[in-house]
């Protein structure tokens, strides 16, 4: 291998070399000032310094070449490769340089590589310290190589570092996530000093393993907790889905830091409490705590699932004010949130705008514009992904075809399906021919969707099938219906939205008999149906509406300005959605207060005239609800725009996005 010298570095890098190395010969401390604060992000910088290094002849000090490894294998320079050619050179390396490999690699993860590179330290009698197994335990986590583990807490007893905190904290960390709780209790009795940190990593080993009681008892029995140990429990609670007990911990913390406040509001968010999160964002900013880019990212989340416009694009705005780099995941959050909460317009903005895009980030993109029904946009943005050499993932696929489903192009649908392991060497999943049996099923396809189900390669699941029962029910088809229903009630027996998908579609086919039998059958097994819900943001807060859910405090006026807007329209009521056998009367009734129409009442009493009205609902739209909005959108001379189970609705000028296909 070639010998790294000064001329491979640009001569315009080099500093003077009669006035620094001859007449003001430089120190040791200099070029490490030099490396550790000028160099983290500049290769122009570093490859100077190491000019320099060479030059001036402190190569072969430890410090110096280790803190050059550390430099270049700095994962924002992408230059680990570098990195190893430098050590190298290095003669007789010491602990501090296989160090900083070592940690290079993990940084970078080449976690095969650091294991290697331990290996080869060990190889020729350099005796390692407490900074080399932390790193290392870590990668054995990733690539669960619990024997490389094992082994290594070998060496950690054989070289008498089994005192050291936070190498004991690292292994029981590494057992833990692999599973092996008892080698972590393990690691924890034998050690010889149990500090806070290697409590809290035991207790978190607990959570990981679901070993509530235990984790509870090791907390209760410290001596000591610091904020980590009650973050750990909250965290900890809230990933094992028991939100209230974490919410418990959360509130009794004498207190709180970033990280606290970050815990509850992921928890709030992966438990889909969305407004609980919003409502807990809102408290850390009245105790002006400043947020990561972390936490934005997980109220960003909660913000796109509740429509939250108004607090998404505060968030966009406290990230321009505080000058927060826009990366690819906080990035993506933001385009994401934005096109949930129906401003596609702003998502391709933030889109455009983006210097770093990772793969997630196009998919993001292209799975918006598939829910707004912009399917052309999404392929097109798709072709462009192509050319800047990005490979497509099954997420792509899955928003593409979505993409096509909506907008009943079933002939490219198909193109794209046969593509992802024709051209891209992939392999269908469940989820894509789900998709799949959706497009063609959507189209009126049902036989060629049954033809695609009964020649899968691998066994269909109840995505695939319940996919084709909302084809038979949006076509009336109800003697496939009754068959698909019977497998999906044998696949999953406790789906209430099973039972509640095959009584609407007896409903529809006045099939009252049938539809008896089945709420007979969910009555016995005391399941209940899932309510229709519409949500709308005003100034901050969600508001929630259920059909004959009075507790509103304005639901009196929303109910007259409902009488209004109907009056006011001319609307008809649909009888034929009415799911249940009741009277005429009753029939309009009922579908005079469905949820989604409560939402854009109250929109039009509480906000200004030519406000657009944003809602959120959790079901399909109904067909008489749908007629209905875009003769308000025509009347009031109001966008509105609705999110259903699937897709956004855009009403303007008594015309929907989706052409009345959804």
């Amino acid at each position: 291998m070639s010998t790294i010298t000064t001329t491979e570095i640009p001569p315009y890098h080099l500093p003077p070399a009669n006035h620094l190395t001859e007449n003001f010969p430089i120190s040791q401390k200099t070029i490490l000032n030099f490396l550790n604060t000028k160099c983290s992000t500049s290769m122009e910088n570093l490859e100077q310094a190491h000019a320099l290094i060479l030059k001036t002849d402190h190569f072969q000090d430890h410090y110096v070449a280790g803190t050059l490894v550390k430099c270049y294998a700095n994962p924002r320079l992408g230059s680990l490769e570098s990195s190893i050619r430098v050590l190298e050179h290095v003669q007789n390396p010491n602990v501090f340089v296989w160090n900083c490999i070592i940690k290079g690699c993990v940084d970078n993860k080449e976690f095969f590589k650091a294991i290697c590179f331990y290996i080869g330290m060990v190889s020729v009698d350099s005796r390692p310290n407490k900074y080399t197994y932390p790193p290392l335990f870590k990668a054995c986590i990733v690539k669960e190589l619990i024997a490389e583990g094992m082994q290594l807490h070998g060496h950690i007893i054989k070289h008498g570092l089994n005192a050291d905190g936070h190498i004991i904290s690292s292994g029981i960390r590494m057992y833990a996530s692999l599973g092996r709780l008892e080698d972590a209790q393990n690691m924890f009795d034998e050690s010889a000093q149990r500090d806070v940190v290697c409590c809290n990593a035991m207790i978190d080993g607990c959570m990981k393993s679901r070993d509530l009681e235990s984790a509870r008892e090791l907390f209760d029995d410290m001596k000591e907790k610091n904020v980590g140990s009650w973050n750990t429990m909250v965290s900890g609670y809230a990933n094992n889905g028991q939100i209230e007990e974490a919410k418990k911990y959360f509130d009794e913390m004498p207190e709180k830091d970033e990280v606290s406040w970050s815990a509850m509001i992921d928890g709030y968010s992966k438990g889909r409490y969305f407004k609980e999160a919003l409502e807990v964002f809102n408290a850390m900013q009245g105790e002006e705590i400043k947020p990561s880019k972390f936490v934005l990212s997980s109220v960003l989340a909660a913000c796109a699932n509740v429509g939250a416009l108004a607090q998404g694009k505060w968030i966009h705005d406290y990230v321009r004010r505080n000058s927060i780099p826009l990366d690819a995941v906080l990035g993506t959050s933001l385009v994401d949130m934005y096109a949930k909460c129906g401003r596609i317009d702003l998502a391709w903005e933030v889109f455009e705008k983006m210097k770093d895009k990772e793969i997630f980030s196009w998919n993001a993109m292209i799975g918006g514009l598939a829910m707004h029904g912009r399917a052309e946009d999404a392929i097109e943005l798709f072709v462009k992904m192509l050319r800047q050499n990005l490979k497509p993932n099954d997420i792509t696929f899955t928003a593409l075809l979505n993409a096509c489903a909506h907008t009943a192009l079933v002939d490219k649908g198909l193109e794209y399906f046969h593509s992802i392991e024709q051209v891209y060497e992939l392999k269908p999943t469940l989820e894509h021919y789900g998709c799949v049996v959706d497009l063609l099923g959507r189209a009126g396809l049902l036989t060629e969707a049954v033809g695609l189900i009964n020649h899968m390669p691998m066994k269909p699941n109840a995505v695939v099938y319940g996919a084709l029962l909302s084809a038979c029910g949006i076509h009336g088809n109800v003697d496939l219906a009754e068959k698909i229903g019977e497998t999906l009630l044998e696949l999953e027996p406790e789906n209430s939205g099973r039972y509640a998908l095959l009584s609407n579609i007896y409903a529809k086919a006045g099939k009252w008999d049938n539809v008896a039998k089945l709420r007979k059958s969910m009555k016995e097994r005391g399941m209940k149906t899932i309510p229709g819900s519409s949500t709308i943001n005003l100034n901050g807060i969600v508001h929630e509406f259920k059909v004959g859910d009075s507790s509103h405090p304005q639901i009196n006026d929303i109910h007259l300005m409902l009488e209004k807007i109907i009056q006011k329209i001319g609307h008809v009521p649909d009888t034929s959605q009415v799911l249940f056998d009741i009277s005429e009367e009753e029939k309009e009734t009922a579908l005079s207060y469905h949820s989604e129409k409560l939402a854009i009442a109250f929109g039009i009493l509480n906000t200004a005239p030519g406000t657009t009205i944003c809602i959120v609902k959790n079901l399909r739209a109904c067909k008489d609800c749908h007629t209905a909005a875009k003769l308000i959108s025509q009347v009031y001379k109001r966008e509105i725009i609705v999110r259903d189970r699937v897709r956004f609705h855009h009403f303007k000028n008594g015309q929907c996005s989706c052409n009345d296909f959804w």
